[in-house]
């Protein structure tokens, strides 16, 4: 802006010398000041600085604030075998359990969540973390795509949720398991009473009908057919709440009928609620003052001085006299 203003002032004064010469042109124009013109654009520029630093919002004085997080670990285990893609309840087993975690995530505060996903084998889908938003993310991924092996091992899921629980000190440690209940092994009863020895108490969700339904397959995302056994006939997948009702019984938990999302969501997050919080995160952090309302007040006094001036000389002005206009004259 400098710049531009002293090309306009050569170029003023240039024209002005191809017009007239000097004397003549200060009885044509007496009151001409290029110090007023100076004055006006150093309101302009001090103006703009000071909007400019405004917007930056500058932040002064700071105090400690110490932020406190309570809370109680929840890990859920997801069975993603192929069995869940039964659509014997809408739109299928695997989508209706999926509402169903997300949910009971949403009606959550400061606790910590993690996901596991399980069907032969189990993988971890999410570690313990209080960031729920990723949590929901992470959860519409997960598809029977994402194990190497089919099947039902809710045992290995029960083994993987041991490493989730990384604080001691927690008193309240819930395993929320989602399933149709299909269990391929012998031995989960007797891991979940090893479980719930270490204080972890487990509650089974079953989802899908006992009268079942065909299971769907699937290839390039479109259904090809339903699965057939090796006679050749169509298998049907039922839920099996009598495994998931032991499961729970052993574990100090309760099973709960999950084809009805509402009921599981309430329920469990009653007992969340309820459940004793644990202090587990503390934070202290800075809290600094916007001081931005500062700069514009002074960017904007600026801005009206450069509005009220005029580039005409006042009384004041050729009293300053501040580039010797008046004795050049004399």
């Amino acid at each position: 802006m400098i710049v531009v203003f002293l090309l306009v002032l050569w170029w003023k004064k240039r024209t002005q010398r191809k017009f007239s010469n000097p004397e003549l042109l200060e009885k044509l124009a007496p009151n001409s000041s290029t110090f007023k013109s100076s004055l006006k654009l150093l309101m302009l520029l001090l103006g703009i600085a000071f909007l400019v630093i405004s917007l930056v919002n500058p932040k002064m004085g700071s105090k400690l604030q110490t932020v406190k997080r309570e809370g109680v670990d929840i890990v859920f285990a997801l069975d993603v075998s192929k069995s869940m893609l039964a659509e014997d309840i809408a739109p299928n087993r695997l989508e209706k359990a999926k509402q169903i975690i997300s949910k009971i995530i949403d009606q959550l505060g400061s606790d910590r969540i993690g996901i596991i996903i399980y069907a032969g084998n189990a993988y971890p889908l999410l570690p313990i973390t209080t960031d729920h938003a990723a949590a929901n993310m992470f959860l519409q991924n997960a598809n029977p795509d994402m194990v190497s092996s089919q099947g039902t091992a809710i045992n290995e899921a029960l083994e993987l949720a041991k490493t989730y629980y990384n604080n001691d000190d927690q008193t309240n440690r819930f395993l929320i398991i989602i399933s149709d209940g299909e269990d391929h092994q012998e031995e989960t009863k007797q891991v979940a009473q090893n479980l719930n020895n270490e204080g972890v108490k487990i509650f089974t969700i079953g989802v899908g009908t006992e009268r079942g339904g065909p299971i769907p397959m699937y290839l390039n995302n479109d259904m090809i057919g339903y699965k057939k056994d090796n006679q050749g006939e169509t298998v049907i997948t039922k839920r099996m709440p009598e495994v998931l009702q032991e499961i729970a019984d052993v574990a100090k938990g309760n099973y709960i009928d999950g084809n009805v999302t509402e009921n599981p969501v309430k329920i469990m997050a009653d007992i969340i609620a309820n459940a004793e919080k644990n202090e587990f995160e503390t934070k202290q952090f800075s809290d600094y003052k916007d001081q931005f309302q500062w700069f514009l007040g002074i960017g904007i006094i600026f801005l009206l001085f450069d509005i009220f001036l005029f580039d005409k000389k006042t009384k004041w002005v050729r009293k300053v006299d501040l580039f010797n206009e008046e004795k050049t004259k004399k």
